[in-house]
């Protein structure tokens, strides 16, 4: 088994072999990001039976294999992403459409978990006056992550320059993670604007893309990995513990192929596919497997447990998502995605008979989890950003190392790269990245569906069996186009009833030109894979 990339480029900042827990941990703290808890919330006006169903069916069929034939196929073409595997096996022109639309939807994905970050760590004001009670959970949530920054920098030095014991290591972590959270929870002095967390935000993601992954991004990663872990298991004793009953009226299992959720009508097909995202597949996640953890896997023998494994993980955490809308929904727990999540979950946990008293705390230390899967996707979607811009101006074969003059030689440094994806996601999500919003279902699986034709094609090229992903391809193409279709029309029914602002006419432009972006890359894809095939015939 030829040695992987981590090891062959190795330059101790983006290519660093990472144990595969530690590796296990920075995937699976960045994939799952707010994904697995929004999407399935988003999609249970269809009932909990579909969601449940696609849950199962997409994550084992579909989303296991996207993701670890993203991350093998990586590792076969030194760590690049899926644009320079388009390169290779289709063609240049592929690769530039590819990347130029990755590279916008993560800048759509900054902005988005920029925001959400920002609005988690907000003061509350009243008519311009700071309201302390009111923002006191918020200001606990933004010192836990302080805290647990200036934690993952020390755990990182100790582990990599000071060769302290994993084992040991880890536990000094767990219990700093548990001190700096009763910390962070009696002692919170800082109280800020949205407006003004925005700021630092983009500061601190504009430094972590550019650190070393050893310093920060493999440690926090790592650390936070263990908060995923303990909600998943307060989760699955609440389920287990409490057995809630769903109550039909509520929640039914099957709610219809349409529905009128008060914003229209919405139609199972293909909205379901679309919302459910990261709980079945997700494309953000081959951006992942070939952006990051391909740079960092120490053995391709880790690659299936870290990407497969990773995968059902979320499964796992979307099924939890069900059980906890459906006693959050009996509970009054109805004010968003967190209120939801949280709610559901610590109501659970407190019906068990001598855990009533829990039910705050465990409220506040979801809330506190779900805000520390949104930072680590942010700053994780920033460097991949960069990678993107980078790899966009590349020939076939190239890496950035390769080039030593010229313009090229700006545009693919690591620091103007990240500057430039910095100053436009932070822009967005100062302005109104919500008007284009309801693209992004659409565009991350289109993001999927071509993930899985740049696998299906490198397989085909090397000769080797890839029917395991055309079926789920042309699935995701046939989902994101009917999506993409339907968006558009509805945005220009709004453009023809008039008033429109401009986030119609972006939706409007933008999803015409994802349709047309989707039907290009299939037919090269099917040209590559038929060529291929009457070649060897």
């Amino acid at each position: 088994m030829q040695p992987g990339p981590a090891h062959t480029m190795s330059d101790g900042v983006d290519y660093v072999p990472a144990k595969a827990p530690v590796l296990m941990g920075h995937h699976f703290s960045s994939i799952a990001g707010a994904g697995p808890i929004t999407g399935p919330i988003g999609a249970a006006i269809f009932g909990w039976l579909p969601v449940a169903l696609w849950v199962l069916i997409g994550g084992i069929f579909f989303g296991g294999v996207h993701d670890f034939g993203a991350l093998f196929a990586s590792i076969r073409h030194k760590g690049q992403s899926i644009g320079e595997i388009i390169s290779t096996n289709m063609s240049r022109r592929a690769k530039r459409l590819f990347i130029i639309f990755a590279y916008l939807t993560l800048i759509l994905v900054v902005a988005a978990f920029a925001s959400i970050v920002a609005s988690t760590f907000g003061a509350t004001y009243d008519d311009g006056v700071l309201n302390k009670a009111a923002s006191a959970s918020n200001a606990s949530v933004a010192m836990v992550s302080l805290l647990f920054i200036l934690i993952a920098i020390v755990f990182g030095f100790c582990v990599y320059r000071r060769n302290t014991p994993m084992l040991i290591s880890t536990i000094l972590g767990v219990l700093a993670i548990v001190i700096c959270m009763a910390i962070g929870m009696n002692f919170h002095p800082i109280y800020l604007s949205s407006k003004a967390w925005m700021i630092i935000v983009g500061i601190y993601i504009a430094v972590a893309s550019v650190t070393p992954v050893w310093i920060l991004l493999q440690p926090r990663d790592y650390l936070s990995s263990f908060l995923l872990y303990a909600m998943l298991i307060v989760a699955f004793v609440g389920v287990v513990g409490a057995h809630p009953n769903i109550d039909p009226q509520l929640f039914p299992a099957f709610a219809g192929f349409a529905v009128d959720n008060g914003n229209g009508m919405q139609y199972l097909f293909p909205i379901l596919f679309t919302t459910v995202a990261c709980g079945a597949i997700s494309g953000f996640h081959s951006l992942v497997s070939s952006g990051t953890t391909s740079k960092q896997l120490d053995k391709e023998t880790d690659a299936k447990p870290i990407a497969y494994g990773g995968m059902l993980l979320e499964c796992v955490l979307a099924i939890l998502t069900l059980c906890a809308i459906a006693y959050a929904r009996q509970t009054g727990h109805t004010a968003g995605a967190t209120d939801i999540f949280a709610g559901g979950i610590s109501a659970m946990v407190a019906a068990i008979p001598g855990l009533a008293g829990l039910e705050n705390i465990l409220y506040t230390l979801l809330i506190l989890t779900y805000s520390a899967f949104c930072l680590t996707s942010l700053d994780t979607a920033t460097r991949l950003a960069r990678f993107m811009f980078q790899e966009f101006w590349l020939e076939p074969g190239q890496t950035v190392g390769d080039i030593k003059d010229g313009w090229k030689k700006v545009m693919v440094n690591p620091y103007f790269a990240t500057a430039i994806t910095v100053v436009l996601g932070i822009a967005l999500g100062m302005t109104g990245y919500g008007k284009i919003w309801g693209l992004f279902g659409a565009a991350n699986q289109l993001l999927a569906g071509l993930g899985l034709l740049a696998v299906a094609t490198w397989l085909g090229n090397v000769g080797k069996n890839n029917k395991m992903f055309l079926l789920p391809m042309a699935f995701m193409m046939v989902v994101t186009i009917c999506s993409l279709v339907l968006t558009v029309k509805n945005q220009i029914g709004l453009i023809a009833a008039g008033g429109a602002d401009w986030g119609p006419w972006a939706q409007t432009i933008l999803g015409i030109l994802l349709i047309l972006l989707a039907i290009i890359l299939v037919i090269e894809g099917i040209q590559t894979l038929t060529k291929k095939k009457t070649s060897t015939t």
